[in-house]
Parts: structure tokens; C-alpha cells; sequence
């Protein structure tokens, strides 16, 4: 996987806080929230959200294949092509769950600077930039339309018997990629539905907090 950019650090207790004046406060906000936003549910983070599910249902595709190869084999060299390509599938398969774990938990940290910086201080007009509901939008649609594909894979085609009761690698394969399908589009919904959240209770519906500076003397309190 590409090198991710560190994350932006919390804010500084309120004894250390040096900013001069609230507009630099405000400017910082926008600053490190705009970059947590852009980490959290750009669409370039769902199409790398979708690639590593790509390289999943493939290293899938290649187990379910050689089960079927297991299946059909009559001889030594059918079986030893068929362990080659169950080794191919597992190396695809562990180093994309691995990666979609270490997402998982980078997000839950970028959730929880997004509720830090956020509740410094109120900023409607630097903060409609935030919403992105166009890609939020995007997230919750393609997310469904992937998740409703997966538990169709995984339920309706083996319940409806388009597949051969004989044929138990075929349904593996499939399921296997419906389950994976499925997956990728929960971790998509989760995000666009939790900044979505975000949105409503940091930028819309929280009260502004208390200033952190007094009207005209620019002091830090």
C-alpha cells in the first residue's frame, strides 16, 4: 500500500493553547479539518476502498477456482496446480484484509480528531466546504448498490438453486465474493452515514461553543 500522510495532531489543551487571536484559531480548524475530511470520505478513498475489495474478490476468485480444480482433479498435476493457485488467492486475500483492518482503525482515530477540532469553535462559512454532500452521496449510493449485490450473491443465488448441489466450489466462489461484496459496501455505508452524522451534530446542530478569546482584546483565555 501507497505511504498514507500522517494524520493532523488533536488539539492542545486549553492551559497551552497560543493561537493570537479566534481568526487564527478559525483558520487552523478549517485547515487541519479540511484534511481530515478530505482522509475520511473523499472519493479517492472510496476508490482505493474499492481496489483493495478488488484485490480481495480476486485472491477469492482464485481460491474458489482451485476448489473447483480440487473437484475435478483425477491426477497429481491437477491437485499440485490447484494448491499453486489456493497459495496465489491467499496471498491476494490476506495483504487486502490486512490493509482494510489498518483503514478501519486510521478512520476511527480521523472520527475522533474530526469531533476534537470541530468542537473548538462554530465557522459556518469555512465549514460549508466540509459537508461534501456530493461525496457523501456518492459513498451511501455505490456503497448499497455494492452491499445489496453481496447478500444477493451470498443468499438468493444458492437459495434459488442456480447452482449445481454437486458443484459445493462454485458455491464458494460465489458466496465467497458476494461475502466480500458485502463487506467493502458495510465499511462504505458506515463512513457516509458517520459523516453524515458528524455533520449534523458538529457543523449544524451542536451550539457554538464558548469563545475562546474575549471580544477586542484578542487575549487567549
Amino acid at each position: 500500500m501507497s505511504r498514507r500522510t500522517p494524520l493532523p495532531p488533536p488539539p492542545p489543551p486549553v492551559e497551552i493553547r497560543s493561537w493570537p487571536d479566534r481568526e487564527a484559531l478559525l483558520a487552523d480548524r478549517a485547515a487541519v479539518l479540511g484534511t481530515l475530511v478530505r482522509e475520511h470520505v473523499s472519493p479517492g478513498r472510496l476508490a482505493l476502498l474499492w481496489l483493495w475489495g478488488a484485490l480481495c474478490a480476486l485472491g477469492w476468485l482464485l481460491v474458489g477456482t482451485a476448489l473447483i480444480t480440487f473437484e475435478e482433479s483425477y491426477d497429481v498435476i491437477s491437485a499440485a496446480v490447484g494448491v499453486i493457485i489456493v497459495a496465489m488467492g491467499v496471498g491476494c486475500v490476506v495483504p487486502a484484509a490486512i490493509v482494510v483492518v489498518i483503514g478501519l482503525r486510521r478512520d476511527r482515530r480521523i472520527r475522533r480528531l474530526l469531533d476534537a477540532w470541530g468542537g473548538l469553535d462554530r465557522d459556518p462559512a469555512r465549514d460549508a466546504a466540509l459537508r461534501m454532500p456530493g461525496a457523501s452521496l456518492a459513498w451511501l449510493l455505490m456503497s448499497f448498490a455494492l452491499c445489496a449485490a453481496g447478500l444477493y450473491a451470498c443468499f438468493a443465488v444458492p437459495a434459488g438453486g442456480a447452482l449445481d448441489g454437486e458443484a459445493y466450489g462454485l458455491a464458494v466462489l460465489v458466496m465467497g465474493l458476494g461475502l466480500t461484496g458485502w463487506i467493502v459496501g458495510l465499511i462504505g455505508l458506515v463512513k457516509a452515514f458517520a459523516h453524515r452524522r458528524w455533520v449534523l451534530r458538529v457543523l449544524a446542530g451542536a451550539p457554538a461553543p464558548e469563545p475562546l478569546f474575549s471580544v477586542g482584546d484578542g487575549a487567549h483565555r
